[in-house]
């Protein structure tokens, strides 16, 4: 593609691993507090705090909302980026300096929207590990110039490999 920001580094580095990271088993009581912020001023769902009613749901048993994030206050292990650098979060460079690649050096930056796949919910007792990883480039032309469509994607899972939720993420740099 002429005019083409994609390198080659940069092809090659798709599918790369961006970072990861381990929860601390998540407790019932991590389940309760979640649901009491998100739910507040609202009573939250019984199935996130009675285990009693819980039992009789479907999820038989407590089970967390869908949009709890067990890493919100501490994780058990964090890895560093593959290429060791501490890399600016506001940097548009950012995914390519984790993964020690030029990166395509274009100056501004926006979110491009995500998408979620829910899997099973989260329950007391789990450890839930993130992989964030690159997925794709795409570019396209727009009214300011060429646009480069990059997409993450963060898969959480159980220790036994059951898919809790998957995230894929867009940011738009030109």
């Amino acid at each position: 593609m002429p005019g083409t920001v994609i390198s080659e580094a940069m092809r090659a580095a798709v599918g790369s691993e961006l970072g990861r990271r381990v929860s601390y088993p998540v407790s019932e009581s991590d389940i309760r507090r979640w649901a009491l912020a998100v739910y507040w001023p609202e009573q939250p769902p019984r199935l996130f705090w009675d285990a009693e009613h819980a039992v009789g749901t479907r999820h038989r048993g407590i089970v967390a909302p869908e949009d709890f994030n067990p890493f919100a206050w501490m994780c058990a292990e964090v890895s560093a980026s593959p290429s060791g650098a501490d890399v600016d979060g506001n940097d548009p460079d950012r995914t390519e300096l984790l993964l020690g690649i030029p990166g395509p050096g274009l100056k501004f930056q926006l979110n491009g929207g995500l998408t979620v796949e829910y899997g099973e919910r989260i329950r007391p007792g789990d450890v839930i590990t993130s992989v964030n990883r690159l997925e794709s480039y795409s570019e396209r032309e727009g009214r300011l110039g060429l646009m480069l469509m990059t997409v993450t994607e963060d898969t959480w899972t159980r220790a036994d490999g059951t898919l809790i939720k998957r995230t894929r993420t867009t940011l738009i740099r030109y």
